[in-house]
């Protein structure tokens, strides 16, 4: 099987041009792909990964707070006909804590999950659709968006 390499790169100046590309994201899964997603983010902390899954949340219809899951590991939300999971699995000690609490379930058709920290959870999480890299450039951020699977590329073949 042939592995998908395609990716976007591009800059994000600010917090909330962070924002705004978390819901980018969340009107193409909305209206072009129409079914839940899987993304694992990558960066030093600080770098803007809550800050990008905060703008997807509000992109799905959330008002309100969006928080870190730092210490959750998970924090829900319900929207409308969509799911949404914030995964932060910093803390955890041991891939294996996951399947108590029931993982599996985290991951439907319905559901976008944005899973930070992934590494940690090797072997017990769905591969994902999409992995984006954030990075510090000055006071700015990089953003580098790689397509994973098919439903990955219409992702990247929209933002282009």
């Amino acid at each position: 099987m042939k592995e998908i390499l395609s990716n976007k790169q591009g800059l994000l100046a600010d917090e909330s041009a962070t924002i705004a590309m978390g819901k980018k994201l969340a009107d193409i899964v909305k209206t072009q792909l129409k079914q839940g997603i899987v993304v694992y983010l990558y960066g030093d902390l600080g770098a803007g990964k809550t800050t990008l899954t905060r703008g997807f949340v509000q992109g799905m219809g959330h008002i309100g707070h969006v928080k870190s899951p730092t210490y959750t590991l998970v924090e829900p939300y319900e929207l409308h006909d969509w799911l949404v999971y914030h995964f932060d699995l910093y803390r955890l000690s041991d891939p294996e804590e996951l399947e108590y609490m029931g993982i599996r379930d985290y991951f439907a058709d319905n559901c976008c999950c944005f899973i930070e920290w992934p590494e940690k959870g090797l072997g017990m999480i769905k591969a994902p659709d999409l992995r984006i890299d954030l990075a510090y450039s000055d006071e700015q951020r990089t953003i580098n968006i790689q397509a994973k699977t098919a439903l990955g590329e219409l992702v990247i073949n929209a933002l282009s």
